[in-house]
Order: structure tokens, then sequence, then C-alpha cells
């Protein structure tokens, strides 16, 4: 098993067992990437505390032969968005964005344009309070690198919307918290 290293954004988190976890990332170089990480929630692990959402990392992954589940090996925390989590309409915001991100993207597929706006997004949510501006901003964004822009920023946000299944229910509750 060969051992690769990444720089790559958490943008889902599964309990798999009493010590696992399956998580899903977001990197420059392979896009979605899933991992388990073995043994991540037992007291004294080395993956212990690195492995929340939005944490952006460098990650030393082994990849399975004969699943798309590959093996988280290291972390290191390059950027936590701590902030983020100080603002419940920011972390919704944060929630949105990774599952617009998830749910556009196919895995192992790099989109270095879809990573760096992923990351631009966060790192605004960790200086700002989200806005209804930010928010369509994101998915006009998103969906002009997904080939489906149209002439208004709001126009490329309905599109999008059309195109996803389980985003526009996470949309429709930050449109709630936003009180729109």
């Amino acid at each position: 098993m060969s051992t690769e290293t990444v720089n790559a954004i958490l943008i889902r988190r599964i309990r798999f067992s009493e010590t696992s976890l399956i998580l899903t990332w977001f990197s420059q170089q392979f896009g979605k990437i899933k991992t388990i990480a073995k043994g991540a929630l037992r007291p004294g692990s080395p993956l212990a505390g690195k492995t929340d959402l939005f944490f952006q990392c460098e990650m030393s992954f082994s990849r399975a032969r004969k699943s798309e589940i590959h093996t988280v090996r290291e972390l290191v925390v390059v950027e936590p968005f701590l902030k983020i989590r100080t603002a419940y309409l920011n972390m919704l915001t944060a929630s949105y964005f990774t599952e617009l991100v998830e749910e556009s993207t196919e895995l192992e597929h790099a989109e270095p344009e879809i990573y760096d706006l992923l990351r631009r997004g966060l790192g605004y949510l960790e200086r700002e309070q989200a806005t209804l501006r930010a928010i369509v901003f994101f998915e006009a964004e998103l969906a002009k690198v997904l080939g489906m822009h149209m002439d208004k920023q709001s126009e490329s946000s309905r599109q999008l919307m059309e195109s996803l299944t389980r985003a526009p229910e996470a949309r429709a509750a930050l449109m709630k918290q936003l009180g729109r």
C-alpha cells in the first residue's frame, strides 16, 4: 500500500464503530476522498482532536486496493477555522457550503477551483458573520465552476438548487435562520 499526503478539508464525519470514524475530505489534488480513521475515538489516539468538521489538515493516507475508503495514517491540523464555531449561523452556513460541495462533486475527481472556493468560503466565515449575499455568492461561484453559470447570481443559485437533491433542504433551514 502506498502512502500519499494531501492538504484537505473535512466535510463529513460518520461514526463507524466504537472507536473509528468514516471521514469525507475535499482536497485540491484528488477532490472528494473517503477515509477511515481507525481508533480516532480512543483516548490517547494520535488522531484524537484532529477530526472536527471544517478542519483543514495535511493528511497522510494509504490507498485501499479494493475499496473507495482509504486509511488515514496521520493528520496535522493546518487551519481549524475555530471562530466559525462561535456563531450558530456561521456553523449552519459552513455546513451548507460543505453539503453543496459534497453533493455536487464526484469521488476522487480533482476540482481545484471548488477546493479553493470552499477554503475561501470557510475563511470568510472565520472573519465575518454569514449573510445572504455571501451565501448567494458561494452558490453562484460553485454554479460557474460546474458549468451552470447564468447572467445573475440569483439565477445561478436557482439553477444549482434545481440540480441537487439534499442541498435545497439545507438551504431552506439556512434561509429560515436568516429570516428569509
